[in-house]
């Protein structure tokens, strides 16, 4: 049985939900990633911050990012996966909620982040296709 962790990127890095986005954006840069989780104080998982979230909903809006929150920009219920699920399990969650990163949490702890990459990878042609087809389908 391959699982979440199998797949997942290890090592992903929360970003407190009281930092500044101009700090997300440097962890980002420095990490080479397009998303951080956001926890909360007791490093609870309260949201995911991507950097287009930065641009469209901070920059683009007129706001100051040395002024903007990562927890102002946490919205609706956050998403994740236990390390031990069983990869169906994941390209179900994945496709029911049409997102494309999702958080692998082990013990109440972060572990690490799956992405589209990381299923490009694992995943067989057919099962790519499908999680293409659910992801990006309009509702």
């Amino acid at each position: 049985m391959t699982t979440a962790a199998d797949i997942m990127h290890p090592g992903a890095q929360w970003i407190p939900a009281t930092e500044t986005l101009d700090r997300a954006a440097q962890l980002m840069a420095r990490l080479n990633v397009g998303a951080l989780p956001i926890s909360d104080a007791d490093e609870r998982l309260c949201g995911i911050l991507t950097d287009r979230d930065i641009v469209v909903n901070c920059v683009a809006e007129g706001h100051d990012p040395a002024n903007v929150t990562c927890g102002d920009m946490a919205r609706g219920t956050p998403r994740w996966i236990d390390a031990d699920a069983d990869v169906t399990d994941v390209l179900d969650e994945m496709e029911s909620h049409q997102i494309k990163r999702l958080p692998v949490i082990r013990d109440k702890k972060l572990v690490g982040m799956i992405s589209e990459a990381d299923l490009a990878q694992h995943l067989s042609e057919e099962q790519l296709a499908g999680f293409v087809e659910k992801v990006y389908a309009r509702r």
